[in-house]
């Protein structure tokens, strides 16, 4: 199977994403897609062929392989790499959107085409929010299907044509059951790093609006403090020639009381 594709369409979100979004790209890359192709597959490689029965009853095998999986652990976590990866297509989309849309009106629409900005902000949402939902969703599939997360290496079966309850031997049990723990922590792994993303553009986010909202609460609050920090500066023992301020301003205030006082007198 070749993963190109995916390589390339997860490389071109790399550019739009943030830090901890490009985290999230790392491990996709190196624990993930890269232990897939060089390790994992070899591991699987005819897993029908070495599942063995005690028994050489025509069709036993086949049919107690089909009950055991269901489908193939591998290609369930190919399927997973596939549905995980997908949705950051939702963002390669739209930025690609923004660039027609711009050579269509053959103006400046936006400050860069892959700016975290307006409608963008909410594919970007959607998209960790769907990849977080693939991986809880395999990984809940992938403990029902199997009855957890690791390889017996003895199966008992008693399912038609078997003419009896027969034991069912698994190559590699232990060396799949590693892989599969692997696989287990990185997606875990995967929907932390998708979480915090997640909080953190939704923070981000609350923090600009109230910035934008209350800014002129905000300056009048800064102007206050400033002019306590101020006041109490010259209390204690401001510059001179703060302290001469101060006082001018007294001798005037009092001036204008004695100079209103006098007019009030000489109106009665």
């Amino acid at each position: 199977m070749s993963w190109m594709f995916l390589r390339d369409l997860l490389s071109g979100v790399n550019k739009y994403s943030t830090g901890i979004g490009q985290i999230w790209l790392a491990v996709v890359f190196i624990f993930r897609l890269l232990v897939y192709m060089v390790a994992a597959q070899h591991v699987w490689k005819d897993e029908q062929k070495e599942f063995e029965c005690n028994i050489r009853q025509p069709g036993c095998e086949n049919v107690c392989f089909d009950y055991f999986f269901p489908i193939s652990q591998i290609r369930l976590w190919a399927l997973q790499l596939i549905m995980v990866s997908t949705p950051s297509l939702l963002v390669v989309l739209h930025v690609a959107y923004r660039e027609g849309r711009e050579k269509r009106h053959r103006k400046k629409l936006y400050v860069s085409p892959g700016t975290m900005d307006g409608g963008l902000w909410y594919t970007y949402l959607i998209n960790l929010i769907v990849k977080t939902g693939f991986e809880i969703g395999f990984l809940v599939l992938f403990y029902k299907l199997y009855d957890g997360f690791s390889v017996p290496y003895l199966m008992k079966c008693d399912l038609k044509p078997c003419p009896n309850t027969v034991d069912c031997f698994i190559s590699k049990p232990t060396e799949k059951t590693i892989f599969i723990l692997f696989l287990v922590m990185t997606s875990c792994l995967c929907i932390v790093l998708n979480v915090i993303e997640l909080s953190f553009l939704v923070l981000k986010c609350f923090i600009k609006c109230c910035l934008q909202k209350y800014p002129k609460r905000l300056k009048c609050w800064v102007c206050e403090c400033h002019n306590l920090r101020y006041i109490e500066c010259g209390e204690i023992g401001a510059p001179p020639l703060a302290q001469n301020h101060h006082s001018d301003t007294a001798l005037s205030t009092s001036q204008r009381g004695e100079t209103k006082l006098l007019c009030d007198t000489q109106e009665s």
